[in-house]
């Protein structure tokens, strides 16, 4: 399947080639933090199917409890989360953000992983009351 994405901003701009059916959910306390949500739902596509075509993602690497280097990289400019990848010069895998890509709707998560982090609040919020728009005005 072919996707396309941008950050929040329009500086960056990007396409890839990947297998809607690796979709993944990540509950891992690091996804939490660097995304600001109880999960992060990522997509992977192969080093020589992920292509750049506006910008240059600002990086940062983070450094996993296992001592696993994973290099994120997000705008410099706005803070979207674009990947997470491997140090080498030519990374195999991109694990792309799915919030930020156009096709995010056709792309349904088949897996959860880190699941033994998981907040327990975040897993069914079907009984939530639900709006259309913002919350209502005096709300709490």
């Amino acid at each position: 399947m072919k996707i396309h994405g941008t950050c929040h901003c329009g500086a960056i701009a990007y396409e890839g080639e990947t297998d809607p059916q690796k979709v993944s959910i990540c509950h891992c306390t690091d996804c939490q933090h660097l995304s600001g949500a109880p999960f992060r739902a990522s997509v992977p596509v192969k080093g020589e199917d992920f292509h750049i075509l506006r910008g240059t993602p600002k990086t940062y690497v983070k450094v996993a409890q296992s001592g696993n280097r994973r290099v994120q990289g997000f705008c410099g400019d706005c803070g979207t989360p674009i990947y997470s990848t491997s140090e080498d010069a030519k990374p195999a895998l991109y694990m792309l953000r799915v919030g930020p890509l156009a096709e995010r709707g056709q792309l349904a998560p088949q897996l959860q992983i880190w699941h033994g982090s998981a907040l327990d609040w975040a897993q069914d919020i079907s009984a939530l009351k639900a709006v259309n728009g913002n919350m209502p005005m005096g709300s709490k």
